[in-house]
């Protein structure tokens, strides 16, 4: 049997299902269709026959969630690749390519999105297995989505019309941009057009050469910065400096709109590319008024439309059609299904004006757990913190803030300057300004503190590192933080067992 081997692509910005989806936590990382997430199914349509163990090419940002998801998941022996800077995706295939070829040139890769919904397993491994004689011909292959709808939001394929019947693999005529409404009708009643679904089959040597063919400049930077890769803990960094070097552009610009003797199987397993909050409401299953709805929402005379509240109360809609609605506990989305597609531009805007809740959540998820914002003002911020099981903080102190811990749930052991010691439920300790801290879970069960942080300066770039678990450098410089905040008021000495009132505090990235 010929292995195929998955190189998942997890990039992606989070704007298009905004504010379910953000920058800080993308749609790959959400159970939007069903109890796992997006990248979790993937990873489960990848086990078995034919495929072999998986590469994952994500983002530094997202390196930790990438990584939970795989233990979790129980794949031991994939590989995650981290880009240091956004490049879209040529330079990614190209560097999945180079990297597979140190070992075996002629390794078949298949490179698929990790945010796409596709509904039928079995289906899908068959089409895959459909192209694997052509990719060791060396064609490049690609799978097509039958359409189903004059659908104007994706790229088409055409094909060259065969008597072998649909399960062959079909010579790819052209690649077409995004269709008017009229063009993707014709389309439709052609028969021989396909949905560009982004999955790609093909040895590392072809897609080098076709690299090498028509988008030479990419080789030598891509090249140097696989050359130049260094392994950290569990993951594979390309060298920054060679990589921001690369051109940005998307693998189908660059190499398969100019390549000859492309083949294209028909893929019919219930795929979407959930792209927007029309597609998302179509892939879900509806009620009798055509409505699908999530958490705690009340509808009345509502009909088509999309209704999800997550944690921001109860959501209610009334005398209103085919409208998205979505409620999180710091931003709320109403549009009508027409206009959701134009999500992006909202996001874009929110941005500009330095909005945070543009990118990110109020829980923030690290390594260690999470934290959660509760509240925020002049010289104080309140955060709930989650560490998991087995899971400790950074070695770390501040210049500008001091914090105060309170636990809620679990135990918890605290090094606090020369202290080290256990605090359990209803316990708390204060952290005054400078002092080394850490905290750490040694239990079986989740730990929940809340924390108060109080100071002149809240940024964060007021952490100093000396001491991290999974590699984290300093990511904010302490000159800066010396530099660019207010002066520092002299704190009152306590010892770090006595608690003290419930003042007011800010988080640094831990």
């Amino acid at each position: 049997m010929t292995l195929v081997h998955p190189v998942i692509l997890s990039g992606g910005s989070g704007t298009r299902l905004w504010p379910l989806s953000r920058k800080s936590r993308p749609k790959q990382f959400l159970p939007l269709a069903g109890e796992k997430s997006l990248f979790a199914q993937t990873l489960e349509r990848l086990e078995g026959e034919p495929f072999g163990p998986v590469s994952v090419i994500c983002n530094n940002d997202h390196r930790f969630l990438v990584a939970e998801q795989m233990q979790q998941a129980r794949v031991t022996d994939g590989r995650i690749i981290l880009e240091p800077s956004a490049r879209n995706t040529a330079p990614a295939v190209l560097a999945a390519a180079l990297l597979a070829a140190q070992e075996d040139p002629g390794r078949l890769l298949l490179v698929l999105p990790s945010d796409h919904l596709i509904a039928d397993r079995e289906e899908f491994s068959r089409a895959v297995r459909a192209g694997v004689e052509a990719a060791l011909d060396g064609h490049m292959v690609t799978f097509g989505v039958t359409p189903d709808r004059p659908e104007t939001g994706y790229g088409y394929m055409e094909t060259a019309r065969t008597e072998q019947g649909e399960k062959a693999p079909l010579m790819v005529s052209r690649f077409v941009e995004k269709p008017d409404a009229e063009t993707a009708e014709q389309y439709l009643r052609a028969g021989n057009y396909y949905w560009n679904a982004g999955i790609f089959l093909f040895t590392a040597e072809t897609m080098i050469e076709a690299f090498r063919a028509h988008a030479p400049e990419f080789l030598a930077p891509c090249a140097a910065a696989v050359a130049e890769a260094r392994s950290d803990l569990d993951f594979c960094r390309l060298d920054a400096t060679a990589w921001r070097s690369c051109p940005a552009d998307s693998i189908d610009y660059a190499i398969m709109e100019k390549a000859f003797g492309i083949r294209c199987v028909p893929l019919n397993a219930g795929w979407s590319d959930l792209g927007a909050w029309p597609a998302v409401w179509e892939a879900m299953v509806r009620d009798g008024d055509g409505n699908v709805a999530h958490g705690d929402v009340l509808l009345k005379g509502v009909r088509n439309s999309f209704v999800h509240s997550e944690g921001g109360g109860v959501l209610a809609v009334l005398g209103l059609d085919d409208v998205v609605a979505v409620a999180t506990p710091d931003a709320i989305l109403v549009a009508s299904r027409e206009y959701a597609q134009q999500v992006g531009e909202v996001v874009e805007e929110l941005k500009a004006s330095g909005h945070e809740a543009a990118t990110a959540h109020r829980r923030i998820y690290r390594p260690w757990g999470w934290y959660e914002k509760l509240a925020d003002g002049e010289r104080y911020q309140v955060k709930t913190l989650m560490v998991k099981p087995g899971a400790r903080l950074s070695m770390q102190s501040h210049h500008h803030r001091a914090e105060h811990w309170v636990v809620v749930r679990g135990t918890v052991r605290v090094t606090n300057g020369e202290e080290e010691f256990l605090l359990s439920e209803n316990q708390s300790t204060y952290i005054p300004i400078g002092n080394r801290h850490r905290l750490e879970n040694p239990g079986r069960m989740p730990a929940l503190l809340i924390e108060v942080q109080s100071g002149p300066y809240l940024g964060e770039d007021d952490i100093v590192r000396y001491d991290d678990d999974y590699g984290r450098d300093n990511e904010y410089s302490p000159a800066s933080a010396m530099t660019s905040a207010p002066a520092m008021d002299s704190a009152p000495g306590r010892s770090p067992k006595t608690p003290i009132p419930m003042t007011k505090a800010k988080s640094s990235s831990r």
